[in-house]
């Protein structure tokens, strides 16, 4: 079965030969690929019909959101990072044989939680999973990923994202 590829602007970024017809990115990706370079490359398997921009349903975006709520990536991924993870997942649940492409380490770290395969273009890749968790600096007080403010309710310090290993 042929691999479908989703592409992350890193793989544009950092020189992922597009060799297959099977790649797929989400429209908001456009918007992180500023350099000439890779605009050039983007829009040559866009232009070659070696690329498919492809947009998720909610349901997707929302089950993902799920699945990372748990693990604390939430906070560090951005909106184009979850949608780009929501296409994997959705092409990997129609049966799709899929493989990201993307040196970002928290999107690597979601797949491995999620077991869809990946690769970096120019990174080895992540060696361990990590969750992450809200804690105050000064009173360690931890706070989960939807408190909305940057010091703690108890003592006044700054909150700061802590990474905890998991057994994976």
């Amino acid at each position: 079965m042929e691999i479908c590829y989703v592409l992350d602007a890193s793989a544009f970024i950092n020189g992922f030969k597009i060799n297959s017809d099977n790649n797929f990115t989400v429209p908001e990706i456009t918007t992180e690929i500023k350099d000439f370079e890779s605009k050039l490359t983007f829009d040559m398997a866009l232009e070659d019909n070696k690329l498919v921009i492809q947009d998720v349903p909610l349901e997707n975006i929302k089950a993902v959101k799920e699945i990372i709520s748990k693990s604390g990536d939430i906070l560090r991924l951005s909106e184009p990072d979850i949608k780009l993870i929501s296409l994997a997942y959705m092409l990997s649940r129609q049966g799709e044989n899929v493989k990201v492409i993307s040196d970002d380490y928290t999107i690597q770290n979601t797949l491995k939680i999620m077991d869809i395969p990946y690769s970096g273009v120019i990174t080895e890749g992540i060696k361990g999973v990590y969750n992450w968790k809200k804690v105050c600096e000064g009173c360690k007080k931890e706070y989960g990923e939807d408190y909305p403010f940057d010091d703690c309710e108890i003592c006044g310090s700054k909150i700061y994202k802590k990474r905890i290993k998991v057994d994976k």
